[in-house]
């Protein structure tokens, strides 16, 4: 039920070859009508029945409509074809190309084509038909002259042949228009298109013959082949809301995901004309999210959202290149494939360019409401070789632009806590958890040293991992991966009880201090940390004091709600709490005035700055006054000299930890060390003692 396809390249841009291309199938398409006009000055005056299959042409052409392709381009839906082509059949190819021309003319008027589309889908109609006409003339089909089986398939054969040549001739002339308007067009979507339009339009040729038989015999029936047209325009058009469905976002008119991913697909497959990444071309994949707009929901009700989400659907529109693609991927979710950016500074330069757009308020229902949003940027090939490798690269960027409070952000791979390596090393972590007696996963100890008497207090366990093939692994990047997963649980199992067996077999060796642990902000989200530090104090009969863990600020600010309640329920276990890293976050003094902590480490970053650098120096004697105030010890982490622990000792800090004490050792050194330090704390009093004697 095609009549004809008509690109947007022919309206928004033309190449030189455009202007020839035109004007010669609209000079052969007249020229054949022309040639042919004897036909349908003898079909006109002596055939009734041509005229009422003329306006049936006529009639059906106020039925057309618009769709998408298999492959997205616009398809113009009409049934004139079938009765077009019957004209063909049966008075000739001057009557079958005028009866076109007309029924034509009636779609572009009907919706609103130009002048110059119209010209050009006549020119080309008229050359398929006369590629039909060609075939019917060597095979010289008469239905009703011959009765014979050989007659009956001759016949057959060059109808069926005069559609196939139709075909491949409107085909081709459809081919040479893209190239002729510089419409780029992908293999993909070339056979995607070529299909779509051949499945309808082959209907309607075939239906064409039985049109014809029924004019001859009996021209009051030929009306009645509207009633099944109906039906099929009726699935037609319901075919085509279907697929438009599947393909476009229905509350803004933009494409959605599949809409987006066909387009990608197009895009992606063309070659680059610089040549560059293996002929590749680069394109820009955004992905944005609004910011706030759960408010908007929640405060002036969702058909204000949707208000909104229109409006922005809109601006991106404007915002983009006519080459781009916008998409609604649901919610506030948009993404953009844009074509013309070849590199992160230009994506960088689009998403700007759309921030700008969003900045003026939108006014609705009286409010002027204000629309910000978080833009993630991926980068093809570069950043991923595939559609769905791009849009989860592109949506870890967003988020990642949306935590540093930054308008955009380009996809990193650090960023990303589900690439392939990591993967690889949470699974082999894993296995290492289970096999706990090969030794890959260790603890090691720092000791943490009173300023005033230098006595070991305590000791931090910090975690070693060494992988089988890889050696050592730094903490930071399997803590890194691990954070967002179940896995980092399991690692803190595994330091819980390992933290305590030690302390145990060190209180049976006549030591007794403090150990602290790190936990991570997913450990504090439920109560199982508690139920699982209990039950190892209680088996290794250990006091609870003797056990501290350390939380950093970041897992106070994500819920402190629910890390109140963990650490509160550990408070009352006995259990010591720590605030590590304090000063790199933004933890205000309500949460240290809430929270039941028992101490607070001093950052390196200040503590290593102190013999430098004033500021740092100050913040750091604010802060262990800070604590002083509030009944909490100051804990110096980084302490590398003898002048930085003078500075912290003039300063009133409780502890100190760093490599001037000692480095991170295993805990089977941490008795040897103890008992060397003694040894040094004594000879260096007897030798002060001699020393005084003899002055």
């Amino acid at each position: 039920m095609a009549a004809l396809t008509l690109r947007s390249a022919v309206r928004t841009g033309r190449s030189p070859l455009f202007g020839w291309y035109l004007a010669l199938v609209v000079m052969l398409g007249g020229l054949l009508a022309v040639l042919n006009l004897d036909q349908l000055q003898l079909a006109a005056t002596t055939k009734p029945a041509f005229w009422l299959m003329f306006g049936l042409a006529a009639l059906a052409a106020t039925r057309a409509f618009v769709t998408t392709g298999a492959r997205g381009g616009p398809v113009v839906i009409c049934p004139t074809l079938c009765f077009t082509f019957a004209i063909l059949l049966c008075w000739d190819l001057g009557a079958a190309i005028v009866a076109q021309v007309a029924a034509i003319a009636l779609v572009a008027l009907r919706l609103k084509h130009t002048v110059t589309q119209a010209a050009m889908v006549a020119g080309q109609y008229a050359l398929s038909f006369a590629a039909a006409y060609a075939v019917l003339l060597v095979g010289k089909p008469d239905p009703f002259g011959g009765h014979g089986t050989a007659d009956a398939v001759r016949d057959a054969v060059s109808v069926a042949g005069a559609a196939a040549a139709w075909l491949a001739m409107y085909a081709l002339l459809t081919s040479l228009a893209n190239k002729a308007t510089k419409v780029e067009q992908s293999w993909r979507q070339a056979a995607g298109g070529l299909g779509y339009q051949t499945l309808f339009k082959g209907a309607l040729l075939l239906l064409s013959p039985v049109l014809a038989v029924t004019a001859h015999v009996n021209a009051a029936f030929v009306p009645l082949i509207f009633v099944p047209l109906y039906a099929v325009d009726r699935m037609a058009r319901l075919s085509a809301e279907r697929d438009r469905a599947a393909r476009v976002d229905l509350l803004t008119g933009l494409a959605n995901r599949a809409g987006l991913h066909v387009r990608f697909a197009d895009l992606a497959s063309r070659r680059d004309p610089d040549g560059g990444l293996g002929g590749r071309r680069p394109l820009a994949l955004l992905i944005l999210d609004l910011d706030r707009f759960k408010q908007v929901n929640d405060t002036l009700g969702h058909e204000v959202g949707d208000q909104l989400l229109v409006a922005v659907a809109q601006r991106l529109t404007r915002s983009v290149a006519p080459e781009d693609m916008v998409a609604r991927l649901g919610g506030d979710e948009f993404a953009i494939v844009a074509a013309d950016v070849r590199d992160a500074a230009g994506a960088r330069a689009l998403a700007m360019r759309i921030s700008a757009s969003l900045a003026e308020p939108v006014l609705l229902d009286g409010l002027q409401i204000d629309i910000a949003a978080s833009v993630g940027i991926a980068i093809y090939p570069q950043h991923g070789a595939d559609f769905a490798s791009l849009m989860r690269h592109a949506d870890i960027a967003m988020y990642d632009a949306k935590q540093r409070g930054d308008t955009a952000a380009v996809y990193r791979a650090d960023s990303d806590h589900h690439s392939p390596h990591r993967l690889r090393l949470l699974t082999d972590v894993r296995r290492a958890l289970q096999v706990r007696d090969r030794g890959d996963i260790t603890m090691h100890y720092q000791p943490q040293v009173a300023l005033g008497t230098g006595e070991v207090v305590g000791v931090e366990a910090l975690l070693r991992w060494r992988h089988p093939t890889r050696g050592p692994v730094d903490t930071q990047e399997l803590v890194h991966a691990a954070e967002h997963t179940a896995v980092m649980q399991l690692i803190t199992r595994r330091v819980i009880d390992d933290v305590i067996r030690q302390v145990a077999c060190w209180q049976q060796q006549g030591l007794r201090f403090r150990a602290s642990m790190n936990v991570s902000t997913r450990d504090l989200y439920s109560g199982d940390i508690v139920s699982h530090l209990s039950a190892r104090l209680a088996e290794h009969r250990v006091p609870a004091g003797q056990i501290q863990l350390e939380v950093t600020e970041s897992a106070l600010l994500a819920d402190p709600n629910r890390v109140l309640a963990t650490m509160t329920h550990l408070s009352t276990l006995g259990v010591d709490i720590s605030l590590d890293d304090f000063g790199t976050g933004y933890s205000s003094l309500q949460h240290l005035r809430k929270l039941p902590l028992t101490e607070i480490k001093i950052d390196r970053s200040f503590v290593g700055g102190m013999a430098r650098n004033s500021d740092d120096a100050a913040i750091v004697r604010s802060t262990v006054e800070l604590a002083r105030a509030l009944g909490l010890r100051a804990v110096a982490e980084g302490v590398e000299d003898a002048y930085t622990w003078q500075l912290l000792a003039e300063a009133g800090c409780t502890l100190a930890q760093g490599w001037y004490t000692a480095r991170p050792m295993p805990a089977d050194q941490v008795p040897l060390w103890l008992a060397e330090r003694t040894r040094s704390r004594e000879l260096a009093a007897v030798k002060l003692t001699a020393d005084a004697a003899l002055s």
